[in-house]
């Protein structure tokens, strides 16, 4: 069976940065299982998985707009502390989730000063080019329950 639209496929990968740092991988916690065409994973790497079977070792290099897009530099901006009542130690790399006028954002601390905290609403991997090293482990179809919920279930999957 081959990747395609509406199809449960797992994976083994190990997803690097330019430099050859590993940013991520499957080693030792098993297959990432995801609902091909749900975008449950970023577009370059669904569409360089497309029409490939289990088994096959795929590599793809991915720009960042095909990934976690550009970095936005004016999403980041200084915020008086104060606005983080009830968090006694604000550290740089905390995430908040943050309320704005398109839905919520997550925030990442990136700077600290006496009376302001400096947020990033870009994602982490913003701006950077990901190179996944990737192993089809399994090609299946989905169940109809994976197809209402968008997302796989079970082993690799989401458990509720």
């Amino acid at each position: 069976m081959k990747v395609a639209e509406n199809k449960v496929v797992l994976i083994d990968y190990t997803l690097t940065d330019n430099a050859g740092e590993v940013i991520d991988s499957s080693e030792g916690a098993g297959p990432l299982a995801y609902l091909h065409g749900a975008g449950n994973i970023v577009e370059g790497l669904e569409e360089a998985l497309t029409g490939k079977e289990a088994g096959a070792e795929v590599k793809a290099s991915i720009e960042p707009a095909k990934a976690y897009g550009e970095r936005h530099e004016d999403m980041k901006q200084d915020v008086p502390k104060e606005l983080f009542g009830g968090v006694e130690n604000i550290e740089v790399g905390m995430q908040f989730q943050s309320e704005t006028d398109q839905g919520p954002v997550l925030v990442t601390v990136v700077a600290i000063s006496d009376e302001m905290v400096t947020v990033d609403g870009n994602h982490p991997l913003a701006g950077v080019h990901l190179n996944f090293e990737v192993t089809i482990r399994e090609v299946r179809e989905a169940t109809a329950e994976e197809l209402e919920h968008g997302h796989v279930h079970g082993e690799g999957g989401h458990q509720h």
